[in-house]
């Protein structure tokens, strides 16, 4: 651990050195790593203590996430997005070819916008609840360390807290009435088979899956570039000018 900690300390030292059109170009993480390889003799200078660098981690993290679920939370935030844009279940894909039923479809995506500003709070709690270790063994991970932090200590309690706001907001939209209406048109289709479907849990599911898509492109972000963000910790410790 104390091998790693210097190797951290020297990363984050080196920074500066690399101007903005270097680290534009290339990973500035991955050329820092290069500097230290091998090296066994930094010591962490008294200016910087291990929490600063532990706390100005999370506070990326922490401003990133704010940033993904106040996005994703914003109207049109599923639905206009293609790369988490909620379709209709499965079992409903014949639905939407024989029938017009664009409708439903924008309704689930606003469900899933509905409820996801809940997520903030479970990832200020758990970026909270990071350890110096936890920050450490996420700094020396893959590039989706962090996210998979957040899927193992959150998913629990986002999918519990997103799933009755996601409820009464397709109820709250008319989903469940365009969903009735949809399936009765569709039975009254010649020979289709029946078709089921828990849209309630199929928005969460979804939901939860375009949250970690954006969470895990953020955490890329700050990797390749932590000066972008500009707060005095993160100027100390990153080295933002």
């Amino acid at each position: 651990m104390k091998k790693s900690r210097k190797a951290i300390v020297l990363v984050l030292l080196v920074l500066p050195v690399f101007s903005s059109q270097s680290i534009a170009a290339d990973n500035w993480w991955e050329k820092a790593l290069t500097l230290i390889s091998g090296s066994d003799d930094v010591s962490i200078p008294a200016e910087l203590s291990s929490s600063e660098i532990a706390d100005a981690f999370k506070l990326a993290l922490s401003i990133g996430s704010e940033e993904v679920v106040s996005r994703l939370g914003g109207v049109d935030g599923f639905n206009a997005d293609p790369a988490i844009h909620i379709p209709l279940p499965d079992e409903l894909s014949r639905v939407k070819t024989l029938l017009a039923a664009d409708d439903l479809e924008l309704r689930l995506n606003r469900a899933a916008e509905s409820a996801t500003p809940i997520a903030k709070e479970l990832f200020l709690e758990a970026i909270a609840d990071m350890t110096f270790a936890d920050v450490m063994e996420i700094y020396q991970g893959p590039k989706d360390s962090a996210t998979n932090y957040f899927q193992q200590q959150m998913s629990q309690s986002l999918r519990s807290q997103m799933r009755p706001i996601v409820e009464e907001s397709l109820s709250q939209v008319g989903a469940i009435q365009v969903f009735d209406r949809v399936i009765g048109r569709y039975k009254e289709l010649p020979l289709v088979p029946d078709v089921s479907a828990d849209l309630t849990d199929h928005v969460v599911t979804k939901g939860m899956e375009g949250i970690f898509f954006y969470i895990a492109k953020e955490e890329v972000a700050i990797r390749e570039n932590p000066v972008r963000q500009t707060t005095d910790l993160l100027k100390k410790v990153f080295g933002a000018q």
